[in-house]
C-alpha cells in the first residue's frame, strides 16, 4: 500500500505561516495604535474648536483672561501638531507592516500552491499505479481462465 503524500518543504511552510501570523499581529498592533492616535488628534481638534468658540461667546474678558486663553490655545495647537506628527509616523509604520504582511502572505501562498500541485501530481500517479495494478490482476485472471 502506498504511503500518503509527504511534502518535503512542510517545515518551511509551517515557518512561513508562523511568520505571517507574526506579521498579522504586528499589523494589528500598528493599526490599533494608529486608530488611537487618530482619536486623540480628533479630540484635540474638537477641544481647540470649542475653546475658540468660547472666546467669541460674548463674555467680557479681562486682560488676564485673554492671556490665559492665548496660553491655553498655544498649548492646544502645540499638542495637536505633535499628535499629528505622531499620527504620520504611525501611518508610515502601519503601511510598512501592511506591506510586510502582504509579502509574507505571498511567500506562504507560493509554498501552499507548490504543495497543492505536488499533491495533485502524487494523487494522479498513485491513481495510475493503482489502475495499472488492477489491470494487471485482471489480465492475469483472464489469462488463467482462457488457458
Amino acid at each position: 500500500m502506498p504511503r500518503g503524500f509527504h511534502f518535503r518543504l512542510q517545515k518551511v511552510l509551517e515557518y512561513r505561516r508562523q511568520r505571517e501570523d507574526q506579521a498579522k499581529f504586528a499589523f494589528a498592533k500598528a493599526k490599533a495604535d494608529h486608530d488611537m492616535q487618530t482619536v486623540l488628534v480628533a479630540n484635540l481638534r474638537s477641544a481647540l474648536e470649542k475653546h475658540e468658540e468660547n472666546l467669541y461667546a460674548g463674555k467680557a474678558l479681562t486682560e488676564g483672561d485673554i492671556w490665559l486663553w492665548r496660553q491655553y490655545r498655544r498649548r492646544l495647537v502645540q499638542d495637536m501638531e505633535q499628535a499629528e506628527m505622531r499620527l504620520m509616523e504611525l501611518t508610515r509604520l502601519m503601511n510598512a507592516k501592511r506591506r510586510e504582511l502582504v509579502e509574507r502572505s505571498k511567500e506562504r501562498k507560493l509554498l501552499e500552491r507548490l504543495r497543492s500541485q505536488q499533491e495533485i501530481v502524487f494523487r494522479r500517479e498513485a491513481s495510475a499505479r493503482e489502475q495499472r495494478e488492477y489491470d494487471e490482476m485482471a489480465t492475469i485472471r483472464y489469462a488463467r481462465n482462457v488457458y
